[in-house]
């Protein structure tokens, strides 16, 4: 749905999106707003965040934090709650990735990509989940990446984290099935968005990668951030009622996985 209208399928949701003021982030948090839902844009660039909102309008708002700092997760979440109502829907959003073959990297890269790919979305399942056991309900997407399924070049580190938040997902949906809590994971392929940009910049032949990307999926072009927004809101509505610990990839075919 690539619209302005609104469907109502979201209707007095509060959702939260992490990474809401970058490029596929602002796509969701758009599409979740049309869905009804009332939208916490978090980023830890207050720029960015406070901008989307302003372009949405009265059922968005900006909040500046870094997820990877657990105490500004805790009192945001509780600051959002306080302002915007009851978390009905996480968006696990932010991400952070930096191109370079694994032996050309050191420590200091690992716990960077760690701090925000891992760290910061435990700090936010971590915060959230309890109001949403308390009132038995509530809808989790996490975005990974297509490089969590198939491995990616260059990408090690960052393959490892979006891997492992495919396990947490997974795991949690079965701790929390019974509490009414669905947890879903999407995977984007490559997409045209700045984290793409300024991992492709890192290459020594940047557009040569961005190519090899492209070529690489059989739908012949790279993503863009509404591809990925439908699907999200599918999973947080009452529509995927039924599903939870699932993965899919929206990659324009790049992984088929059954």
């Amino acid at each position: 749905m690539h619209g302005t209208e609104r469907d109502g399928s979201l209707e007095n949701q509060v959702a939260v999106v992490t990474g809401g003021g970058g490029g596929i982030g602002g796509a969701i948090c758009r599409r979740l707003v049309r869905a009804g839902a009332v939208v916490a844009v978090c980023d830890r660039d207050e720029a960015t965040a406070t901008a989307t909102a302003a372009a949405i309008g009265r059922n968005a708002k900006a909040y500046q934090f870094d997820i990877a700092d657990r105490a500004a997760v805790i009192s945001n979440v509780e600051r959002i709650g306080t302002e915007l109502g009851p978390i009905d829907i996480l968006i696990n959003n932010a991400a952070f990735d930096i191109y370079g073959r694994f032996l050309e990297t050191d420590p200091d890269r690992w716990r960077l990509l760690i701090d925000i790919n891992v760290m910061g979305a435990l700090n936010m399942h971590h915060a959230v989940l309890p109001g949403m056991v308390t009132k038995k309900s509530g809808s989790i997407i996490n975005m990974a990446s297509d490089a969590a399924r198939v491995g990616g070049f260059g990408e090690a580190v960052y393959s490892t984290c979006k891997s492992g938040l495919i396990g947490l997902t997974k795991a949690l949906a079965r701790e929390h099935a019974r509490d009414g809590i669905r947890l879903n994971v999407v995977c984007p392929g490559p997409t045209d968005t700045p984290l793409l940009t300024s991992v492709v910049s890192g290459h020594r032949e940047p557009e040569k990668l961005r190519e090899n990307f492209r070529r690489n999926i059989p739908m012949g072009r790279i993503g863009v951030p509404d591809d990925l927004a439908g699907i999200v809101a599918f999973l947080a509505g009452a529509e995927a009622s039924f599903i939870t610990g699932q993965v899919i990839s929206v990659s324009g075919g790049l992984t088929m996985a059954g």
